[in-house]
């Protein structure tokens, strides 16, 4: 199992300080992580036994610095484009989950010259009126669990991060990440992708926990349809981390796609 190295990359002569976890080697992978934060998962350290996976923080988000310089989504598109051009990846294979698979179909679909496959894990960005998806900015902490996980009481859910309540920078860190994330998805996640799925190139495969009920594997289909060619995998016992909650299957899955 790959450790990553931890790196900052300065972009803008300084306007941005992106934390970036890279390990492996082989053809380039680039990982965009959701609202749950970076850190170095078994899916990750499995795709870097076979690829160079690049992982980066998106802007405000933890450790990363930058915020301030992406004030929409066409802003963040085109800062991804840059940061990939500082980090020399041309073109690579892309995965990103939850709000990491929206800005990962953005990239696929505006610069599809950049995309080589596609692996979308529980993507926001389309909405269904019969399947809304909560605002989370409004629901309390203690209800997220439910909503996240097929068992909230697992030792899964358990051993996710959370911010120190007797600390006021973990708190500060919180609530700045969390904003980072509601700059593009609030007050909902339908930006226009549905748009502009059509203009994406890249073989896709979109993974669902079946029982997600933070965005209904209903979106699912919705996304293979507005994709060409796209196939969809549904995993069972697992909400909207299967990655974490059922590993095997999950990265079962995604190495049959990336063979």
């Amino acid at each position: 199992m790959a450790d990553p190295t931890e790196t900052y990359i300065e972009l803008k002569d300084g306007a941005f300080k992106i934390r970036v976890l890279q390990a492996g080697t082989g053809a380039p992978l680039v990982y965009l992580h959701g609202a749950g934060g970076l850190f170095w998962d078994p899916l990750l350290a499995g795709l870097a036994d076979r690829f160079a996976v690049t992982a980066p923080e998106h802007p405000g988000f933890g450790q990363s610095q930058g915020l301030e310089h992406v004030p929409d989504l066409w802003d963040l598109v085109l800062y991804y484009n840059e940061l990939l051009d500082t980090l020399g990846i041309e073109r690579a294979t892309v995965v990103g989950h939850s709000f990491g698979g929206m800005v990962a179909a953005e990239i696929a679909a505006n610069n599809p010259e950049r995309v080589d496959r596609l692996v979308l894990i529980a993507p926001i960005g389309l909405w269904l009126d019969e399947h809304p998806v909560p605002d989370i900015s409004g629901i309390p902490p203690a209800d997220i669990p439910a909503l996240v996980f097929a068992d909230p009481t697992g030792p899964v859910a358990a051993s996710m991060p959370a911010p120190d309540p007797t600390d006021p920078e973990s708190l500060l860190m919180a609530v700045n990440s969390m904003s980072s994330i509601l700059q593009f998805i609030w007050p909902l996640p339908d930006k226009g992708l549905h748009k502009r799925l059509y203009r994406v190139r890249a073989p896709t495969l979109l993974v669902w926990g079946a029982q997600d009920r933070l965005v209904d594997p209903a979106y699912g289909p919705a996304f293979t349809r507005a994709i060409d060619g796209a196939r969809l995998e549904v995993i069972e016992g697992a909400g909207h981390v299967p990655q974490l909650e059922q590993v095997t299957a999950t990265r079962a899955v995604i190495d049959a796609f990336l063979d």
